[in-house]
């Protein structure tokens, strides 16, 4: 025999089940009647959207199974995960995070029409920028497999997007030919571009190298052959003049392959000893 009794509990809810039967589902839903009820349920889980056709009698689920979701169903459940958790739902290659970080220094230094990167600006006009992944999302792709560097291009400005390589260079050549790669800060914060290239490679260099039409200085990190940091400056001329010459005089026994001259402004950039003769 089954009982029901009412009593205090822990869930507020006063009923207590002593003893039950189990019952087929079959006949919960021939005795339930109107209490049972399909529903589709839309949600992000693992990582993607996913819909399940759910029987319930109240909340008991009889069955459960796959199902296509709803287009405008499944686009509310992205946009609910991106409210949730912002733009790290979605993955930021190197070279996605890269133009990020030159976007946002020209938006700082120039304003519009360059655009504002950071999460709250973004996340504001997504369909300006992300309609076509959005649509791939709420078809149930994986958020692993967006890659955001083509969204992004949407954003560049159009003509002004012809100076990108100029104003912020992926690049910037040093005196020996090398191209060295710009570490550009964080999109989030303020900080100088970065240059960090073997000391030797630099000699004759006199004039710091400046970016977005000559606004910003790029800071140089001069690298000892062991590729650390022996100077940090944005005034290559006042380093020559002054702290090059304890730097040469600590370094030159550590490193007497390399060329250590005592004038570096007319001796020719190395990249590798003096044997070499590169």
């Amino acid at each position: 025999m089954a009982e029901v009794a009412r009593a205090t509990t822990t869930d507020a809810s006063g009923a207590v089940i002593r003893a039950a039967v189990p019952i087929e589902p079959e006949s919960a839903r021939e005795f339930a009647g109107r209490l049972v009820r399909t529903t589709t349920v839309t949600q992000w889980r693992d990582g993607r959207v996913r819909a399940t056709r759910e029987t319930r009698l109240g909340e008991i689920l009889l069955a459960s199974s796959p199902h296509t979701p709803n287009p405008q169903e499944a686009r509310d459940a992205v946009a609910r995960e991106l409210e949730r958790v912002g733009l790290g739902l979605l993955r930021w290659s190197t070279a996605a995070d890269e133009l990020r970080r030159r976007l946002a220094l020209l938006h700082r230094t120039l304003g519009a029409p360059w655009p504002d990167v950071n999460d709250d600006a973004l996340l504001a006009r997504l369909d300006d920028w992300l309609a076509p992944e959005l649509d791939r999302l709420a078809r149930g792709s994986a958020a692993a497999s967006i890659d955001l560097l083509d969204p992004l291009r949407r954003l560049l400005p159009w003509p002004d997007a012809a100076r990108l390589a100029e104003l912020a260079p992926e690049r910037l050549e040093v005196p020996t030919g090398s191209m060295v790669r710009v570490q550009y800060a964080e999109h989030d914060t303020d900080g100088p571009p970065v240059l960090a290239v073997k000391l030797q490679e630099c000699f004759g260099w006199v004039d710091t190298p400046r970016l977005v039409d000559g606004r910003v200085p790029v800071l140089l990190h001069l690298l000892s052959p062991a590729q650390r940091p022996l100077a940090i400056t944005d005034d290559l001329a006042s380093f020559w003049s002054g702290p090059y010459t304890q730097v040469r005089a600590e370094m030159r026994g550590r490193y007497p392959k390399h060329p250590w001259p005592e004038d570096p402004l007319n001796a020719p950039p190395r990249r590798g000893t003096t044997r070499s003769g590169r």
